[in-house]
């Protein structure tokens, strides 16, 4: 039985095969107007700007949340 891939894992594996299953050459894509350009390394393409309320709010959270472990 064949292990189903996540959608970012599956367009790594794409960028891969497209790139002759280097991930040098992956890293070196030229092909920015590609729609998994942003994805080519196997995680999310999107970045937030955050300001610094609200980076410090991300912060307080995460401190609760290894407390609780």
């Amino acid at each position: 039985m064949e292990k189903k891939l996540s959608p970012l894992k599956t367009i790594r594996q794409y960028c891969l095969k497209c790139c002759c299953e280097s991930a040098n050459e992956v890293k070196l894509c030229p092909a920015t107007d590609c729609p998994l350009y942003g994805y080519r390394f196997g995680k999310s393409g999107r970045t937030r700007e955050l300001s610094e309320e609200q980076r410090q709010a991300l912060a307080d959270r995460m401190a609760k949340a290894r407390e609780k472990k």
